[in-house]
């Protein structure tokens, strides 16, 4: 469910320079590490979209997809760039079943994480803008008395520091993830009784800590607001008018993903055997992180957020007000992130770990370009998703 900052920390609480890190075992901390002996395919040619050239030479993007499997040990690993005309092109690297040997479907379906936190503030700021939420409201004008715990008041806690991690309220995650991969499922309401039973990090307000309670809350509201599942808000509101043909909320009890994807994996510690976790639970991410896409279609929706499609220009510019997670040069604003290119400027986006998936990528400020690349694993310790986050720059800055 995390998206992982430029710094790693662990769920145990050590801030507030970026989202924390779940531990080796989590349902998001896969592999890295040496590749299984003699099952990973080599990496294969990009699979080119509408204006690309299928005999050119691999260029930097798909080099860096293939340092991902050769090197951090990645199974698989799979990134769409868009140029801003139009025009996309798609990349593979690695083996999309490492029982089968099958290659890594082009713009294949993957977990998204915590991308998913995006589409929910996307909705509670349409719900700003048209007069039925307000952001510097405190949680308990939506849902009275829910919000209570050591330290922990929704007569304290704003909307607005809900979806920017100011809230103080403690993670859950590290508490469901055997859950998640034992195929339980959880509702919403469960979710919060495991978070409540943590103590507030801190005083609404006054500091940054990357909390997925926070979406959880976020998600409630909004089904408290519509009187409709928060899943079918997202559909009607943000996939059917950004054109999203390939993106959904799974239903409960959906364990399998849709359409034509790689396999997930998870290790235990870098080097060990790989397990497959393609097939899980993910009600225990709800609003925070349970959503399914493709890399394609999340360029489609960081864009249309960014362009205005979405968001109507007051909200949007809300949205865009961040705050700092720590010295890394990032921002979080209201469920998005920006982030300091090495050619200029920052890029926009969010990026999500979950079982067997990590994601990162982002639109450029101007919306000129925009990228996201996905691997087949959660590495366990930081390096690769240093480079996996570096690759992105690479993209971006191209």
């Amino acid at each position: 469910m995390r998206e992982q900052s430029w710094q790693r920390f662990r769920s145990s609480g050590r801030r507030r320079t970026g989202p924390p890190r779940r531990p080796a075992r989590a349902a998001a901390a896969v592999a890295v590490g040496a590749v299984v002996l003699g099952v990973l395919a080599p990496p294969v040619a990009y699979a080119a979209g509408p204006g690309a050239t299928a005999d050119a030479r691999p260029d930097a993007v798909q080099r860096g997809l293939n340092d991902l499997v050769r090197s951090d040990g990645q199974p698989g690993a799979l990134a769409a760039v868009a140029d801003g005309k139009g025009r996309t092109r798609s990349y593979t690297a690695g083996t999309g079943d490492v029982t089968t040997g099958s290659k890594v479907p082009a713009d294949g379906q993957v977990r998204m994480g915590s991308n998913t936190k995006t589409f929910t503030a996307v909705v509670v700021l349409q719900l700003v803008g048209e007069g039925k939420i307000g952001l510097d409201a405190k949680v308990d004008t939506y849902l009275p008395g829910l919000v209570r715990g050591k330290g922990i008041d929704g007569r304290d806690i704003t909307v607005r520091e809900l979806l920017q991690h100011t809230s103080g309220l403690p993670e859950y995650e590290d508490l469901v993830e055997e859950d998640i991969l034992s195929g339980r499922y959880l509702d919403p309401r469960d979710l919060l009784d495991r978070a409540f039973r943590r103590e507030a990090a801190f005083a609404p307000g006054t500091d940054w800590a990357y909390s997925s309670t926070n979406y959880v809350v976020a998600g409630l509201i909004v089904q408290k607001v519509t009187g409709r599942p928060l899943a079918e808000e997202i559909d009607r509101r943000v996939i059917k008018p950004a054109g999203l043909r390939h993106t959904y909320f799974p239903a409960p009890g959906e364990r399998t993903l849709r359409e034509p994807h790689p396999h997930g994996y998870q290790r235990e510690a870098p080097g060990g055997p790989l397990r497959d976790v393609t097939e899980i639970d993910p009600s225990g991410a709800w609003a925070a992180g349970q959503m399914i896409s493709t890399n394609a279609d999340l360029n489609r929706f960081f864009t249309a957020v960014l362009d205005g499609t979405l968001l109507r220009e007051p909200q949007l510019t809300q949205m865009r007000t961040t705050v700092p997670i720590g010295k890394t040069g990032a921002g979080y604003g209201l469920g998005i992130m920006s982030r300091p290119l090495s050619c200029g400027g920052v890029y926009w986006g969010h990026g999500g770990d979950i079982a067997g998936f990590e994601t990162r990528g982002g639109v450029t400020e101007a919306g000129h370009r925009a990228v996201s690349i996905a691997v087949t694993s959660v590495p366990p310790d930081g390096p690769p998703t240093k480079h996996l986050e570096a690759l992105v720059d690479t993209a971006l800055c191209g």
